[in-house]
């Protein structure tokens, strides 16, 4: 149903880009033939990349596929954007003709007079509704690429450490200052290298975290295709141990993400598999718990709460590991303290982090949610096409205080 509504929508968004970027600009031949065969070329790469990777192939197009689902994207929002100022400067252009329109005056006797011949336009000049569209084209155009060009570097660049002290009413006061360094959403797949591995475990050893929370969407993709990709794992770094909970993308693959929780457990990480662990700190006890993702249900794995939480000791601050914020309203009944989630990227794409709003009770960053707060990090990989436009990758140090 998902790659039906995403190849849908990208029909629709062809057909708008062919009618403003191609009809609107170009007369009957062979620019307008060589231009719509171009979008045609251009919605096939979408759909092979799409359909070839989520199949679990590699694809040599995914590059040049995603690059141009995100140019699409912009060049879409930017002409929508212009439409009423476009529309404003049509009927401008419309009353100012209208009014400069000579207007014929029938004489009272005698022969009509002799009325100057107009002049004829000068060869080459474009019709202004014509000139109006390609304006409109090369403005969109130019606003695409440059916004492309910016998410470009700031997707494949360093992520953002982002330092967060989190209040925890109920926490005792030598828990305070345990640390916690996050990341989410690192999507190892086939537009990253060992490299984009290597640099977030880099980042995160030199926190010096007491605890290491991964929340999710780690890979997209099985461990055989995907498994070098994570092997810097191991070298992860923190003195209470590393821990994951799976996101929607590790139940995509066909075998499920049991063959990633076997590879990241041999490679030090530990999977929270609705269940929870004690973190001794200086004399005192944190509950740490992870609950599956939600997208488990559909194959017979889902969140329990109840099976994570159920039995602890209430006096204890505890803190949850979920990858969806939505599970926020879940942990509340709970009583748990503080969730970390994922998932969202922050929108990854701006203005797109408005549709995430309608989806998830937050899109980025910290918020209450009676007496559980939440913090969602936006990510540190990007998923789909490698642009981060308003949401910078980001890992986090999140430091609780009493």
């Amino acid at each position: 149903m998902f790659v039906l509504i995403f190849l849908g929508g990208g029909l629709l968004a062809h057909a708008y880009l062919w009618w403003r970027l191609v009809r609107q600009t170009t007369g009957p031949g062979r620019l307008r033939r060589a231009l719509t065969l171009c979008l045609v070329l251009l919605f096939a790469t979408l759909v092979a990349t799409f359909v070839g990777t989520r199949m679990g192939l590699e694809s040599w197009v995914a590059w040049a596929g995603y690059l141009w689902v995100a140019v699409m994207f912009y060049l879409a929002v930017i002409l929508i954007t212009l439409e009423i100022p476009r529309a404003v400067a049509a009927a401008f252009l419309r009353l100012r003709s209208r009014r400069s329109a000579p207007v014929a005056v029938p004489a009272l006797t005698g022969p009509a007079p002799e009325q100057p011949e107009a002049p004829a336009p000068e060869q080459g000049l474009p019709d202004r509704r014509l000139f109006l569209a390609r304006t409109v084209a090369v403005v969109a155009g130019v606003g695409a690429l440059g916004t492309v060009g910016y998410g470009l570097s700031s997707a494949l660049g360093d992520p953002v450490i982002e330092r967060v002290r989190v209040r925890l009413p109920r926490l005792d006061p030598r828990l305070s200052g345990l640390r916690f360094a996050v990341v989410s959403d690192v999507h190892l797949g086939p537009l990253t290298g060992i490299g984009h591995t290597e640099r977030i475990v880099r980042m995160i050893n030199g926190l010096e975290a007491d605890v290491v929370a991964i929340v999710g969407d780690l890979v997209d993709g099985s461990v055989a295709r995907l498994g070098p990709l994570a092997r810097p794992l191991r070298h992860l770094e923190s003195r209470y141990g590393a821990f994951f909970v799976t996101g929607n993308h590790e139940y995509f693959a066909p075998e499920g993400p049991g063959e990633w929780i076997e590879e990241l457990g041999e490679l030090g990480v530990r999977s929270l598999r609705n269940e929870r662990v004690e973190i001794r700190h200086q004399g005192a006890v944190l509950d740490l718990a992870g609950v599956n993702d939600v997208g488990g249900a559909s194959v017979g794995d889902p969140p329990d709460f109840a099976k994570a939480l159920g039995g602890r000791d209430t006096r204890r601050s505890s803190v949850l590991l979920a990858h969806q914020p939505i599970q926020v309203s879940e942990a509340a009944r709970h009583g748990v303290d503080l969730q970390l989630s994922g998932h969202t990227h922050g929108g990854q794409l701006a203005p797109f982090n408005l549709v995430v709003g309608l989806q998830q009770p937050v899109v980025s960053g910290l918020a209450r949610f009676g007496g559980t707060q939440v913090y969602v990090t936006r990510g540190a990989g990007f998923w789909g096409p490698p642009v981060r436009v308003g949401a910078p990758p980001e890992i986090t140090m999140l430091e609780l205080g009493s």
